[in-house]
């Protein structure tokens, strides 16, 4: 799955409560939206209304189709997988109440429980959820014509026979692939690594020892399917279904859908976990800004809002507002984010953009970014208090996966390349003298070679953007006072629609602002997407067009030599699957070596702050998978929450008193 976020859909998303996943504790129990009795205490909220930007409307409601977070944040809250993760983004027991390998991963059971209901919009029972309803939801995803190739990255690289039974599918025409299903003796059956022993257990068998694969149970590539549903709609139906035709088996149903206006969810009265804590309703209210947004907070129309920039920094430097005390740290994206650049840029009229790709394929010239790009100013557009929570010094995400011992993956990173453990005031990787030598260094090679200074790098945001203009004008500012207007300026360009189809797939883009988010809990599904000479590596493929590049061109020779140094230390690293710690060692090697040689550059996280009546601790944080914006088991203050409360207001107040 190509899942990734734009930073300017990041900052979009601090903008406004974005329903994703955060660490805490909740102690709450029972299914009432209350206490164990199901009756609510006097603090709690029992209906809230949640404003989400009208951009991020839901495109379908097929949740085995979806690879975008706007669906997720709906969909994972109607439909259960596998697993799911607690508030500490630890992997818990959904559908499946246990699990596991007994071969170190190259096969996995997982066993279904009983009791677990698909019902329709009104709560109503359908039919048993069991492990036919998987085979189902596999077939269908591997299934060419019937789910579009979406979703099948994942288990073509990890279930046997699943890449064999989706090129098979190709090759037949709809109406013949339409008419396959999983059942016993089918053709799906006979190809896929995928065994139901009975109604209630599910056997995946790996092409290799994948020790991680659990973690694909809580993404939507694994989730099951009716088969009768899928009957009853037929083919096209089940892609196109709604609201009021699809089954549920999750925590809600979704009673009402005004596309573009307001959904409301309503508790599944027949959802298997009992014992944990749901709300009555929960209003979706589609909102045209963040600034409406924040006049709804402030009317108490909606029940949690993350500021814009403005309304942040005039609550902050007033100590007599009467939000001042109630700032709190909004739940942070699971996503990382770098600059992905383009080594085969073209210009308008298709030609090569020859100035921009001999400087970018030269080391010295990115290295001098490395070392001399000061963001700060440019964090602070996501984070005016505290810029820094944003800065970000690798490729892989924090928290993704640990060693044995409990230590962060990334943290091995760090060691690898040095950085000091702590992040300081200003960004950690900036070393002035390291700059000049790089940047006196790239000039001088790449004027030998013909190229003009200062090199112009092209950057688009979408026109009509307000906030995308207001951000590209501080980020030049920032290339300009840390790189130097001899070196490189920065050019703001503008799209119409799609930065798609006007901007990376005519190469017109000197770099990508772009974040991962990882699908399964293993740091391949990161560096993976960077990989030389493979045309599913996502950001290889979409972004940097790095394949595009022969050493026929001379500039090109080293660039290239790095990158196939780099995908043949991952392709070693992904071999190692009976010792995870050696894994894991072996790709902080691989991510380091990408960095000290900046083939891409790391950027920032996106931690913003919210005015808010939940607690963002209470909230599902997992580093992969798509079960973060699921609305359970959450802690909710109908007063909101305080600064205090949170830890925080010491932050607030140096940050006050800096205007004083």
């Amino acid at each position: 799955m190509k899942k990734t976020v734009s930073k300017l859909l990041a900052l979009a998303l601090t903008a406004v409560l974005v329903l994703t996943g955060c660490g805490g504790t909740n102690s709450g129990s029972g299914n009432e939206g209350g206490d164990a009795s199901g009756e609510a205490s006097a603090n709690e909220i029992t209906d809230p209304v949640l404003g989400i930007i009208s951009s991020r409307e839901l495109e379908t409601f097929n949740w085995l189709y979806s690879q975008r977070a706007e669906d997720f944040e709906n969909l994972t809250n109607l439909v259960d997988g596998l697993l799911e993760a607690d508030h500490e983004g630890k992997l818990v027991p959904a559908i499946a109440e246990k699990w596991g390998t007994e071969d170190g991963g190259l096969t996995w059971t997982f066993n279904i429980r009983e009791g677990v209901k698909w019902v329709n919009m009104n709560g109503e029972e359908m039919a048993d959820c069991n492990a036919q309803d998987f085979a189902t939801g596999l077939e269908w995803v591997l299934n060419f014509h019937k789910n579009d190739s979406n979703n099948t990255s994942m288990p073509l690289e990890m279930i046997k026979g699943a890449k064999e039974y989706y090129e098979y599918t190709k090759s037949l025409t709809k109406e013949e692939a339409y008419a396959l299903n999983a059942a016993e003796g089918s053709k799906f059956r006979e190809m896929v690594g995928l065994e139901t022993p009975d109604d209630y257990t599910v056997v995946y068998h790996c092409i290799t020892q994948k020790p991680y694969f659990d973690s694909l149970g809580a993404y939507v590539c694994l989730y099951p399917a009716p088969q009768t549903l899928i009957d009853e709609l037929g083919v096209d139906g089940f892609k196109a279904m709604n609201n009021e035709n699809m089954w549920y088996n999750g925590c809600y149903t979704m009673t009402s859908y005004l596309q573009g206006n307001e959904k409301i969810f309503t508790k599944n009265p027949l959802y298997w976990d009992t014992e944990c804590k749901l709300f009555n309703t929960v209003t979706f209210k589609m909102i045209e800004s963040t600034d409406v947004g924040y006049q709804l907070f402030e009317s108490g129309e909606i029940d949690a809002i993350a500021p814009s920039e403005a309304n942040l920094t005039t609550i902050a430097k007033d100590p007599n507002h009467k939000f001042y005390d109630y700032l709190v740290p909004a739940t942070p994206s699971k996503f990382s984010y770098q600059f992905h650049f383009n080594y085969n840029k073209m210009n308008d009229d298709g030609t090569a953009d020859e100035n921009w790709n001999k400087a970018i394929a030269n080391e010295a010239f990115r290295k001098a970014w490395y070392y001399g790009l000061d963001l700060t100013n440019y964090w602070k557009r996501t984070n005016a208090i505290d810029p820094m929570a944003c800065e970000n010094n690798f490729y892989t995400m924090k928290g993704l996966c640990y060693t044995s011992d409990g230590t962060d993956y990334v943290e091995l990173v760090r060691q690898e390349l040095g950085l000091p453990a702590e992040n300081g005031e200003t960004p950690i990787r900036l070393d002035a003298e390291k700059f000049e030598q790089y940047k006196q260094q790239a000039m001088e090679e790449l004027s030998a070679q013909g190229v003009t200074f200062p090199v112009e790098a092209d950057h688009w945001i979408m026109g009509g953007s307000q906030t995308g203009l207001d951000s590209a004008t501080v980020l030049a500012q920032c290339f300009s006072d840390s790189l130097g207007d001899d070196f490189v300026t920065l050019s703001i360009n503008t799209y119409i629609k799609s930065s798609r189809q006007e901007v990376f797939a005519p190469h017109l883009h000197s770099f990508a602002l772009n974040g991962w988010g990882a699908d399964y809990g293993d740091p391949q599904n990161y560096l993976g997407q960077e990989v030389y000479g493979n045309d599913n590596a996502y950001y290889s493929a979409n972004y940097s067009y790095i394949n595009d590049l022969t050493e026929e061109t001379e500039w090109n020779k080293d660039l290239l030599a790095t990158y196939k140094e780099y995908s043949e230390m991952v392709a070693a690293a992904d071999a190692i699957t009976d010792d995870l710690d050696a894994r894991y060692a072996a790709y902080a090697k691989a991510e380091a070596y990408m960095l000290e040689h900046v083939l891409v550059m790391p950027m920032n996280y996106s931690v913003g702050w919210s005015l808010t009546k939940i607690d963002n601790d209470s909230k599902i944080m997992a580093m992969f998978g798509s079960v973060n914006d699921k609305m359970k088991n959450w802690a909710t203050n109908a007063d909101g929450y305080t600064s205090e409360e949170k830890g925080v207001t010491e932050k607030i107040t140096a940050y006050t008193e800096s205007f004083q």
